[in-house]
């Protein structure tokens, strides 16, 4: 066998078992209770964001969704995984008719960062970090993206200097196992090898929840969380 073959045949065999018993926990996020009713934006101030848009849109703090599910919860592996490497790419953070597309995005401690401009009127993107270094750059409309990337863990508000109502988080684990809920609450972490994990759930306003998961082999492990709405 030539040296190449062999090389090939230690990997197939020291990856196979890896992927064979990789397991995934999934499952959706919902509410009870009486969430608070979202405000729709006055954008009249900035005509080339408001035009962007047929019917005004609403403050995303709490977005929920059919059947008391719940939208924007990042669920991800808090112990347990190891994880100290950050992935190549780079995650996007996009203003868009004065708004921030997503409105919480997820990236890895050390993970390039990029802040893009699709708007026709100048933003200053302003990260309210306390663990990390808190910083506020303009980006006018047609500049190139900003390049930055946050160290050390932390739940980060997002805000614009310029326009008051643009408002989201950057949410920075030392993980690479999370996932965000959408419109249906669902979730789901897959590739976990065998062994014991705590999973966190991350709301903006209801706070967070954990469950402890075992995986023993490639299983999908179901589990829910459920938050209760404030009173208001």
């Amino acid at each position: 066998m030539s040296a190449r073959r062999l090389s090939v045949a230690i990997l197939a065999t020291v990856v196979a078992p890896a992927l064979m018993f990789a397991g995934t926990i999934s499952g959706k996020v919902s509410y009870t209770g009486t969430p608070v009713k979202q405000k729709p934006i006055d954008m009249s101030k900035e005509p080339s964001c408001a035009k962007q848009h047929a019917t005004p849109v609403n403050t995303e703090t709490i977005v929920t969704g059919a059947g008391n599910t719940l939208e924007n919860v990042v669920v991800y592996i808090s112990a347990g995984a190891d994880d100290a490497n950050a992935p190549s790419q780079a995650v996007t953070f996009t203003q868009k008719g004065c708004q921030y597309l997503p409105h919480v995005l997820a990236m890895h401690t050390g993970q390039e960062l990029q802040v893009v401009n699709d708007d026709q009127t100048s933003h200053n993107i302003h990260p309210l970090a306390k663990v990390n270094r808190e910083w506020n750059k303009s980006q006018p409309p047609g500049s190139p993206p900003i390049q930055d990337k946050f160290d050390s863990p932390e739940f980060i508000s997002v805000k614009c200097n310029i326009h008051p109502w643009m408002h989201g988080w950057f949410v920075v684990l030392k993980t690479n196992h999370y996932s965000i809920s959408k419109g249906d609450g669902g979730f789901s972490l897959p590739n976990l090898p065998p062994g014991k994990y705590t999973v966190t759930a991350w709301h903006e306003d209801y706070g967070t929840q954990t469950q402890d998961v075992t995986i023993t082999g490639n299983e999908t492990k179901a589990i829910d969380f459920s938050f209760k709405a404030k009173a208001y």
